[in-house]
């Protein structure tokens, strides 16, 4: 067997961390994963690390390494945005899988909340676009999914009310999670009251800033034998790219991630419907009802409908986001997108509480960066 398997997965507590840093965080994250994992940090050969607002550095995989006193064979930074954390995982299971690397610790973390406030909405809002082509006349990120929401609505039908639910839904799963950022229950009135941000997106349609870290470790078959807790392979992994500014995007409401999620369902041998539970970014409600669609789990236009019936919970047609999400478990730069597979691993693993879906044993995880730009997905399976 070639497919590398993920052996260590943890998250920190994700919300207001007031005096956490960035390089705290990825600390205490893939020292939790390594402990998971069984291994001592003397075991990982390889690195990768993301990003950081809050400290930009710029070879960030290197001075974490410093920080913990590593020196690994291999080690580089991956920036692409929310995708990141998909894209640095898919990049690992590449290293172990061609015998570059034994045991890669994937670590993320950022202090966004506690260590950007103050700074101000330009400097937040820019994150993501153009300073040259699309900010400078006003286009924020939250104003541009809004513009996907409103073709989508026009094109399919989607209302507010299907926008809420899944807000809604992600919440209920947050509300069981020991480590969310929000824990508050929330209804549909409460979604469709909150205040605008971008209409048709209001205040809760929109994911929060968080500080929070997470890493995981991905290994080679061989080198996963005796570590410490079920084996989680990779089975399949793809990317979709169609633009990186939304004034270029050939369409609004066909993205990369239809292309990526083809290519990962593909090379593992399954299809949407084979999968058990869904881990998908969801950066704004909207993000999750295309994403849901375009990868092949409904049908234009049904998502939305599925998601006020119930169908994403525990005991639906298909459990997604079970840890909340980024919009209520949190969101902190890459960290966000780990966050996601920590919770496909502890759902295989079957370890996550009364979050758990009966008998799960494949998981998609999908990662996306900038405005529906860059696309990541990876097929999990357990075995």
């Amino acid at each position: 067997m070639r497919n590398a398997v993920l052996t260590g997965v943890a998250s920190t507590k994700v919300g207001d961390l007031e005096g956490s840093t960035c390089l705290g965080l990825h600390t205490e994250a893939a020292m939790a994963a390594t402990r998971d994992a069984g291994l001592a940090l003397a075991d990982i050969d390889g690195v990768l690390c993301a990003y950081s607002l809050v400290e930009p550095q710029v070879m960030l995989s290197s001075a974490f390494c410093e920080y913990v006193g590593l020196q690994p064979r291999y080690s580089t930074t991956i920036s692409m945005g929310g995708v990141t954390g998909a894209m640095m995982v898919m990049h690992a299971a590449m290293l172990v899988e061609s015998g570059h690397c034994r045991h890669v610790l994937v670590a993320t973390g950022d202090n966004r909340l506690s260590g950007l406030r103050g700074a101000g909405v330009a400097t937040i809002s820019a994150t993501g676009t153009s300073a040259q082509h699309e900010y400078i006349y006003g286009l924020s990120v939250p104003a541009a999914y809004a513009l996907v929401a409103r073709r989508y609505m026009h094109e399919y039908g989607l209302t507010p009310e299907h926008l809420a639910a899944f807000a809604v839904t992600q919440r209920g799963y947050a509300v069981r999670h020991p480590l969310a950022h929000y824990k508050k229950p929330i209804t549909l009135a409460d979604v469709m009251a909150s205040r605008p941000i971008a209409t048709p997106l209001r205040l809760l349609d929109c994911c929060p800033m968080s500080d929070g870290g997470a890493a995981v470790i991905v290994s080679a078959a061989d080198a996963a034998r005796d570590t410490a807790k079920p084996r989680v392979s990779v089975l399949g992994a793809g990317q979709g790219h169609t633009h990186e500014h939304l004034i270029a995007a050939p369409s609004l409401t066909e993205f990369g991630c239809k292309h990526s999620a083809a290519e990962a369902f593909g090379r593992a041998g399954v299809t949407a419907s084979d999968i058990d539970v869904a881990e998908i970014y969801d950066s704004f409600t909207i993000t999750l009802a295309v994403e849901l669609e375009s990868m092949g789990f409904f049908e234009k236009g049904e998502a939305g409908p599925a998601a006020l019936a119930g169908e994403l919970e525990t005991g639906g047609r298909l459990p997604c986001n079970t840890h909340g999400g980024l919009l209520s478990y949190g969101h902190s730069g890459a960290a966000g997108g780990l966050f996601h597979f920590v919770e496909a691993v502890e759902q295989l693993r079957g370890q996550s509480g009364d979050r758990q879906v009966a008998g799960a044993e494949l998981a998609l995880v999908h990662g996306d960066g900038g405005i529906l730009s860059g696309h990541c997905s990876i097929v999990l399976g357990r075995n």
